[in-house]
Order: C-alpha cells, then structure tokens, then sequence
C-alpha cells in the first residue's frame, strides 16, 4: 500500500505529517510515494490561514481524483478540515473522509471508516505517544504543546486547533533523548505560543515553564542546537531573556511576530502588547546578545490602518533590522473577531499591495546593509547539505543566529560542525571558506566559553561573528 501527501502551511502541519506518516507506516504497512497516481491513499494536509484556502482545496481535491487509481481513497487534514467538515464531503463526494488538526492521533481509525469525520477541536492528545519515524537526519521537530489561547482578531488557528494544551515534559525529554539517540543535533520545538508553556495541562504535572524545558532538553548529551517557534512578545520576560541568552545550547536566533508597529493597530489586532513593550523586548534581547538574529511576522493593510500606522510599522522594521521578514496583505478570515469588522473599513487593495512593497524593499536595503558587515568573520554552522551548481561545489548551513552559509569549494560531512570565515557577500548571501572541521564537545565548549565571557571594559560580548 503506498501512500501520498500534500502538506501545505506551517512547520505546525510539517509536523502533523509526520505523525501521520509514521502512524500508517507502522500500524498499517504503507510506503511514502511522490507520485499520486501509483497511491492507494492520497491525503492532503490543509492550512486556512492565508485567503481562499477552500477554493484552492476543492481545486486540488477535484485534480486528485481525477487522477487517481481505480479504489484509492482520499482524505483531507489539517486546519481548513477542522472548520469546514462535513461540508468538504458534501462538497466534494469523492473525499473518503477529513481529520481535524486536533485529531491527528486518530488517521489509523478514520481510515477504516467509510466518510469518517472527525474535526473536534477540544479532543486531547497532548499524552498520545505516536509512532516513531524509521529514519531520521540531523534536525528534527518537536510538538510542545497544542492549541491557542490567543484570541488574535485575525487568526483562525484557535477555531481549529482549540484550547492551549502542554505535551507533559516526561514525554518531551523521552522523545527528545530518542531522535538525538538517532542522529539528531538540533530540535525544533513548535508550538502556537512556544514561551507560553507550562500554563496547562491535561493530566496532573508539576509546576514547570518555557525556562525549565529548555534547560532541561539542553542536558541531553549529542545534543547540538534547540530552536523553537514561535514565541509571543507578550510573554517574553526577563526570566525568558536571560535563559535564552546565557543557555548555550540555544541558537541564537529567535522569530518574534510583530504584526504590526502601530499600537493602535495591535489593540484592534488583540495582540496583548504595543509598539513600547516590543521594543523594549528587543532592547533587552540586544543589550544581552548584541548578534542575536531575529525575524518577525508582519500583516500590512489591516482594518482601518492609515498611513501613520503604516510608518510606525517602518520604523519598527529600521529600529530592530530584523534578518527574516515574512509579510502578507491582511487576508479576511472566517470565524475571526476581525472578520466581522464594517467592510468599509477594509484597505483597498492596491494600497495594501504597495504598501507591502515598500516594506520589502526597505526590508532589502536593510539585508544588503547588514550583509556587508558579515565580510571577514568567522562562525560555526551545522553542515545540512551537500550541492553542485554551475560554478561551484559547496556545503551549506546556518549559524547560531540563523545565517545561511555556503562554504565554497569543500563538501563537508552531513551532520559536521565546521568554522567558517565569511569571504563573499552576493545580494545578501554569505559565503566563506573552511577554517576546520569541531567535534561536538569542542563546539558546546567554545558556546559556553563565549556565552559565560565577561566583556572588557569599553567593549561588548560578542555571541557569534568573531573575526578570525
């Protein structure tokens, strides 16, 4: 039996496909297939965040089953089945059956039964322990916990992920000490509100936080790196700051969505902070770690925004300099406080689409600046890849903080740790050469050597970017 998967959205959704795989791989003998006509079960994992997500689903679903083999089944997951549910049946009668994002555990029961739909946003999962991949590689993500609590007026994930639930840490540092017992150097943890955790959950658990589990999964021996995604400003206290800073098995690059700089915009957004309390955040972080890397989320053309609210997003963006910048036109979404707004308070279109011009290309300008600095350092990056292209052979890989490097003319060892001096900056992409090759133990040493150094007088700590 051979199966085939579409995952669109999140790492969030990434994940959620890998339990799925890994669940019918092992309970029910199916074997991953790129090619959709050859597949006895075609499933396709949904997101609803961006606009039309349905119009595009029924597209997909209508190409699927024409192409399909004669009694292969098609069943849809995510979060655009979790609001929509039996109406994707209705709709589309050639769909077997739809699982919510909240009912993942269940894709072995669902399969059995015919036009099964299972889309219960208050379902608890958070102590299922799923099946294990056969194979990994040298990264991987980690589920800390589940659901929102969030009630921002332009996200559908409460609606479709439910209530906010922590994954109970004995399980978290089991898994984590098996995927790292596998090969893996660096985890990723994922949750809607990463920093949020420890709040609730299902069964009786000791009192813990965000701070706790990160130094905790840090004491597991081979383990390189801990990232995560993605924290929320408004929980980012000193507490946080400090353990993020000083722990050295943290990367040092960190994805804080701002939204929007303009206060008044972010009351309406029901984000919790303003302009004052995101700044002074990032202050805090850049007083503690003068190279950090930060990315940020930001929706242009929200709901009344005027080109004040516009400029305060500017200059937020010049303040902080993020290195990541994902950007979107605010896109209506059903179920959403935001989405009831009066429609004349809706950005005309072509003004929200020049408006996120002009943010990307200061974001641009910003990136070339920056890049530009880079020139002559040296950092450590976990070798990912191996390529070829018309000019030259290179490894690649990304730094403490989040720089993707190439180290031009050397392949080396997938999974290795190697120092490189940045040579070349092409439009913003660093690349470098190879100075050598670091154990692990060398690589944790020189971390914790660089994150405990006491500045001199008159100069800062420097996390990363040393010059050779």
């Amino acid at each position: 039996m051979k199966l085939f998967i579409q995952t669109m959205g999140c790492a969030m959704n990434e994940r959620d496909s890998a339990h799925i795989i890994a669940e019918l791989s092992q309970k029910k003998h199916y074997t991953l297939t790129d090619n959709a006509k050859e597949a006895d079960l075609i499933l396709i994992n949904t997101c609803s965040v961006r606009e039309k997500p349905e119009k595009k689903l029924f597209s997909e679903i209508g190409q699927f089953a024409k192409e399909k083999k004669a009694g292969a089944k098609i069943g849809i997951c995510g979060c655009t089945a979790s609001h929509l549910g039996e109406e994707i049946i209705k709709k589309a009668p050639s769909v077997d059956f739809v699982l919510g994002a909240r009912n993942v555990s269940k894709i072995t029961q669902v399969l059995e039964r015919p036009k099964a739909v299972e889309v219960d946003i208050n379902y608890d999962d958070s102590t299922y322990v799923f099946a294990s991949p056969q194979t990994m590689g040298i990264k991987a993500t980690l589920n800390i916990s589940i659901g929102c609590d969030k009630k921002c007026s332009y996200c559908i994930v409460p609606f479709t992920r439910g209530r906010e639930i922590s994954i109970p840490q004995d399980l978290l540092l089991r898994e984590a000490r098996r995927l790292v017992d596998s090969g893996v150097k660096e985890l990723l943890l994922l949750g809607q509100n990463v920093n949020h955790y420890g709040v609730r959950f299902s069964t009786p658990h000791p009192k813990t936080n965000f701070a706790d589990l990160l130094n905790n999964l840090s004491e597991i021996k081979g383990l390189y790196r801990i990232r995560f995604t993605s924290p929320h400003p408004l929980h980012m206290d000193d507490a946080f700051l400090h353990t993020f800073a000083q722990n050295p098995v943290i990367a040092k690059g960190i994805h804080i969505p701002l939204q929007s700089g303009s206060s008044r915009v972010l009351k309406m957004m029901k984000r919790g902070y303003d302009k004052a309390w995101y700044l002074d955040r990032i202050a805090k972080l850049k007083a503690l770690l003068p190279d950090v890397g930060i990315g940020t989320d930001i929706i242009v053309g929200f709901p009344t925004e005027s080109q004040a609210d516009f400029k305060d997003t500017l200059e937020v963006l010049s303040l902080v300099e993020f290195d990541t910048l994902y950007s979107f036109v605010y896109s209506p979404r059903p179920h959403t406080s935001a989405y009831e707004y009066d429609k004349s308070w809706l950005i005309e279109p072509k003004l929200a689409k020049e408006r996120l011009a002009t943010l990307q290309n200061l974001h641009k300008q910003i990136l070339r600046k920056k890049a530009q600095k880079e020139i002559g350092k040296c950092y450590e990056i976990l070798v990912e890849n191996n390529r070829d292209d018309e000019e030259h052979c290179f490894s690649e890989g990304r730094t403490s903080n989040n720089k993707l490097i190439k180290i031009l003319g050397k392949k080396c060892p997938i999974g290795s740790i190697a120092q490189v001096k940045i040579t070349k900056n092409e439009g913003g992409a660093l690349m470098g050469e190879f100075v050598q090759e670091l154990s692990l133990e060398q690589a944790l040493k020189a971390n914790t050597i660089t994150h405990t150094a006491k500045p001199n007088k008159g100069e800062s700590s420097v996390v990363a970017g040393v010059v050779c």
